[in-house]
């Protein structure tokens, strides 16, 4: 989303992150915006308020997309208004999802403490994936404002980027762009009533195919390279590419680039005059804390303990 000169301060206002958290009286949140689909810009944000300001959160700026927020506390009935229509909400519990129009100025009474993660999810990504798919676009997506439901896809998801949010540092672009392109996915099918189209159903990559993403992402260790770079270097669109590579190699991009790094580690530490620190650096690792976290918890050993096994 790009700031215009053109725009009015009201407009320019995002509908995620630090401006986002405003609008219930927090300081900051954590989080990640990603274009994995072309033109549409996908964002999510944890929101977390302590100390609620006892006011109606402010209005985001009217736009063609959908805030989808998963509570990861419970909430007594509040008020809720779309455009200045009072709706009463008797009570969210902890683990539901509610789905806000952002073209109906959505708006609640914040009076108790907040923990949630809000999908900023645009109409234009719903139908980039609709294109994708060679499937008519979506004309809107279905549910009520005012209930919550109980959507164990949009809680895993949800759950699976707290630490990303919290140390994002750790976090690679790839990992972010198969989030952000599952729940867009999730929310195109379960709410959108879109179908499955020819290219769901199809085979894995090429052997060209898989031979060029393999190489691209293996070149890339610290996962900077964006998916929609790695599935247009095949020729496919990024859902295409990313169901795909899984059926081809048994793994998400992000999953092999992972398993690839703590190969890639193996390799370096049979060379005993290699310190984890260096190791941990030319491996994608953001440091050794992070390459020890993950090689534990792909082989069982920290990377110490594993080279005086095999160098033993």
């Amino acid at each position: 989303m790009t700031d215009s000169a053109g725009l009015s301060a009201e407009a320019q206002r995002r509908a995620y992150g630090k401006e986002l958290a405003s609008n219930f009286g927090a300081d900051e949140a954590p989080h990640m915006v990603t274009r994995v689909l072309q033109r549409a810009e996908l964002a999510v944000t944890e929101l977390v308020v302590d100390s609620p300001p006892r006011r109606v959160s402010d209005l985001i700026p009217r736009q063609d997309a959908y805030m989808v927020c998963h509570h990861f506390r419970g909430r007594p009935g509040f008020e809720y208004w779309e455009e200045g229509k009072a709706f009463p909400v008797p009570y969210l519990r902890a683990g539901d999802t509610c789905i806000h129009h952002l073209q109906l100025d959505p708006a609640a009474m914040i009076d108790c403490p907040l923990h949630s993660m809000m999908w900023l999810v645009p109409q234009q990504a719903l139908n980039a994936l609709a294109e994708e798919a060679n499937v008519a676009h979506i004309d809107e997506l279905r549910f009520d404002p005012c209930v919550g439901v109980d959507d164990d896809i949009i809680r895993q998801l949800s759950a699976a980027m707290l630490p990303a949010l919290r140390s994002p540092e750790q976090i690679s672009r790839l990992f972010a762009d198969h989030v952000a392109l599952a729940l867009t996915a999730h929310m195109a099918h379960a709410y959108g009533g879109m179908p499955d189209g020819p290219q769901l159903v199809q085979g894995g990559l090429a052997p060209w195919q898989e031979r060029r993403a393999t190489e691209m992402l293996a070149a890339n260790l610290a996962g900077d390279i964006p998916l929609a770079e790695v599935a247009r270097a095949c020729g496919l669109s990024v859902g295409h590419f990313s169901r795909a590579f899984r059926k081809s190699t048994g793994l998400a991009p992000h999953t092999w680039l992972l398993q690839a790094r703590v190969e890639h580690a193996m390799t370096l530490l049979r060379q005993p005059n290699e310190a984890l620190s260096e190791i941990a650096l030319a491996c994608g690792f953001v440091d050794q804390s992070h390459f020890t976290r993950v090689f534990v918890q792909r082989v069982g050993l920290t990377p110490g303990a594993w080279r005086r096994v095999t160098m033993s």
